[in-house]
């Protein structure tokens, strides 16, 4: 959103070259979503560098556990970003207050009930997933303070996702960049000055956190945004909240099935290694690398469902058909680069982390199987990107129920504790998972079904057909 056009869309992706409007919007979100993958890495390589296998046990379980509560509210935010979006292609500038409105309000009240939650039952939530003894107390100590610093988290991604729904992927790289730089500088603090381990990463982190949401508000408070920030503006008006849940909770509910089958990924691990936190610790390695590795596709996979969604509310199925085949030429070659420098150097991988023999050695068998996965996540992510932009994420979640339910957790569970096969079978769970998915997502682009959008507008209020 730019100064000269105060309280009006900020960039209407409805127009113009197609290919030019995604290249110009993905890039800041790219590097938007490089920095964030930097941030979460931050914390896994300076403990490991400073502290022990314990505490970078404890960050990698104690971060699961925060990750699958963010992972909802993103989950929830899509259907604000669709929403907006699509208004934004209509040109309704008083249903963008009211969803913006709506989505503040409610996320809001859901932080404070999670964070209560969670910090009452953190104790038997770290039991079920089988934590090691020896990474216990730092897994703990890790989880509550993310836990506590949960509003912040929320507040940060809801305000990037109504910045991004409404073209501005400029302003989310600068706040979360200055966030990132923020988060290292007090990591290095904390963990390797003041030895705080799993404590001091999480303190960073939430800090870090709390800088970014308040930089995003004070840009929209001196800029005209639509939504003052005021208390009398924060009000749920019930249209909009039906839509946000009817279009959001799908994607909500597959993040969290997403996020929670990774959580039962390192259970399977903790199981197998007993009392000994190096696969734990191996198994985070990986996870983070593999964060940074999936960045472009999953931002390209963004930006292309913001663009959709715009066109799509334009009625211009074209232009987002067009994107999403322009983002997968970018996203296909970059994946299989990733693909094959993994597999040529994944010890030099795994020492970005940690310099421990045994760390390395576990990290490479999970991380040379588990890549095979980079060959078919473009196609998903990219495919994902056009179907949310046209509401259709009632799909998506049934495709992350058969993903992470009936394919990983079976795999990893089967060939990694059933037939002994460790970190290997483990590894299988993910690209097995994907092949899937392809599948799934062919039989759905050969029935039609996505070429109509799912949110009808029916007069001034939007209402969902699928």
């Amino acid at each position: 959103m730019t100064k000269q056009a105060k309280g009006n869309i900020a960039n209407n992706l409805s127009e113009g070259s197609v290919l030019k409007k995604l290249i110009v919007f993905s890039l800041p979100f790219l590097a938007a979503n490089v920095v964030q993958s930097l941030y979460n890495v931050a914390d896994m390589l300076i403990v490991g560098q400073f502290a022990s296998a314990h505490s970078m046990s404890g960050v990698n379980i104690g971060g699961q556990i925060t990750h699958v509560l963010t992972m909802i509210v993103v989950g929830l935010c899509v259907g604000a970003t669709v929403l907006i979006g699509q208004y934004v292609g209509r040109g309704d500038k008083e249903a963008l207050k009211r969803v913006t409105s709506t989505i503040m309000t409610v996320l809001l009240i859901a932080s404070a009930i999670v964070t209560i939650l969670a910090l009452i039952f953190r104790d038997e939530i770290l039991r079920v997933i089988q934590t090691p003894a020896d990474s216990y107390a730092e897994s703990l100590s890790y989880m509550t303070v993310t836990v506590a610093g949960l509003i912040f988290i929320f507040g940060y991604n809801a305000l990037s996702a109504i910045m991004r729904g409404m073209g501005d992927s400029k302003r989310p790289f600068y706040f979360v960049t200055t966030a990132c730089v923020t988060n290292i500088a007090l990591d290095l603090l904390f963990v390797a000055v003041f030895h705080w381990g799993a404590f001091g990463a999480a303190l960073a982190t939430v800090i870090s956190q709390a800088l970014s949401m308040f930089l995003c508000i004070a840009y929209m408070i001196t800029n005209g945004f639509l939504f003052d920030f005021r208390l009398k503006s924060f009000r749920v008006h019930r249209d909009q909240l039906r839509l946000i849940f009817k279009v959001g909770l799908p994607t909500c509910v597959q993040n969290a099935i997403t996020s929670i089958s990774f959580l039962f990924l390192t259970a399977v691990v903790n199981m197998m290694s007993g009392d000994s936190s190096i696969p734990s610790a191996a198994v985070g390695a990986v996870g983070k690398y593999n964060s940074f590795a999936f960045m472009p596709v999953l931002a390209m996979s963004a930006s292309i469902a913001t663009m959709s969604a715009q066109n799509i509310g334009a009625g211009r199925l074209d232009r987002a058909v067009k994107a999403c085949k322009i983002g997968l030429c970018f996203s296909v070659p970059l994946m299989y680069v990733f693909f094959g420098l993994t597999q040529l150097f994944p010890e030099n991988v795994l020492r970005i982390f940690s310099s421990d023999p045994a760390l390395i050695e576990a990290g490479v068998t999970y991380l040379r199987v588990f890549a095979f996965d980079f060959l078919l996540v473009p196609f998903i992510f990219c495919i994902n990107g056009l179907l949310i932009g046209g509401g259709h994420t009632l799909f998506t979640l049934l495709t992350s129920i058969m993903s992470s339910v009936l394919l990983r957790i079976p795999v990893c569970y089967l060939f990694g504790i059933t037939w002994d096969m460790g970190l290997f079978g483990v590894g299988l769970g993910a690209p097995v998972a994907s092949a899937g998915v392809i599948i799934a997502v062919v039989v759905f682009l050969i029935s039609g079904r996505w070429k109509h959008n799912a949110i009808k507008h029916d007069g001034a209020e939007p209402i969902l057909i699928e």
